[in-house]
């Protein structure tokens, strides 16, 4: 299988966004990229106001311009996330959405962990608008590869990856928004952590630049890593574009095979201890 991830600088004009990631889309598809992956926030990135005034339903224009996209090029399509709105729920979903080949919508993953952070001076609370996911999901691209689907603030939790490795994931994919500052300092290792540790590809694919501005810049870099932890394919940190990678799976099957560590596992020894309040 030979993969994209696309690196994009989004803004609040939803229609320059997807003209955007449509020619980036088309050019890795030209590259002989057979799954491509955008970046989190891919049609709009704003502010809470911009994000409510321009969320979609899962069956809004944005998922019928991917799925058209994947179906005319016969990809599947990781259409990164959008800012979903759901009947009945006065917060929105931060949502991860694949399609197959066929156009088909296999699937759709709400961001479980939400970014309240602060970094620097500049604090960022996702909870304020937004729901959490309460579902892990995987999907399977055209040829049957499990796919485990994620985004951004999801890279900081082990656990999940761990479980969707246990479900059978062999690629992880990771729609970013990552902050300047929390990427130069955690974004690589992060990324070659997960993969190390559940022996997966990761596609990592991530916003540059900064809108709006007062949310600080985005790192950029967005990378194809394998399981076992080579970079195999880095975007740099400033310029919207594709990157791609040839993933190997008998490499990866043969990984599993001389460094078990997930047959490995001794789940009879480990104890959950009470939930510990930070």
């Amino acid at each position: 299988m030979r993969a994209a991830a696309i690196q994009l600088n989004s803004t609040t004009d939803k229609q320059a966004n997807l003209e955007q990631s449509e020619r980036l889309v088309r050019n890795a598809a030209a590259d002989g990229a057979d799954l491509i992956v955008l970046p989190e926030r891919m049609n709009v990135r704003g502010d809470d106001d911009e994000y409510a005034r321009q969320a979609e339903p899962l069956d809004g224009p944005t998922a019928k311009w991917a799925s058209a996209l994947a179906a005319e090029l016969e990809v599947d399509l990781v259409a990164g996330s959008i800012t979903e709105r759901r009947e009945g729920h006065d917060k929105l979903s931060n949502t991860s959405l694949h399609f197959s080949p066929d156009g088909e919508l296999r699937a759709a993953y709400r961001k479980i962990h939400l970014f309240d952070v602060t970094v620097g001076d500049i604090g960022y609370r996702e909870s304020q608008s937004g729901e959490p996911g309460d579902e892990i999901v995987t999907s399977d691209t055209a040829d049957g590869t499990k796919l485990g689907l994620t985004v951004c603030y999801d890279l900081r939790f082990p656990e999940l990856y761990r479980i969707l490795a246990l479900q059978g994931a062999r690629i992880a994919t990771i729609p970013a928004n990552f902050t300047k500052p929390t990427g130069e300092a955690h974004w690589e290792v992060l990324i070659r952590a997960r993969a190390i540790e559940n022996q997966v590809f990761v596609i990592a694919a991530a916003q540059t630049g900064a809108c709006p501005e007062e949310q600080g810049p985005t790192y950029g870099n967005s990378m194809i890593v394998d399981p076992w932890g080579t970079i195999l394919a880095r975007a740099d940190g400033d310029t919207p574009g594709h990157i791609t990678a040839d993933l190997d799976f008998a490499r990866q099957d043969e990984i599993r095979e001389k460094l078990p560590s997930l047959a490995n596992r001794v789940p009879d020894a480990y104890r959950w201890l009470m939930e510990a309040h930070a």
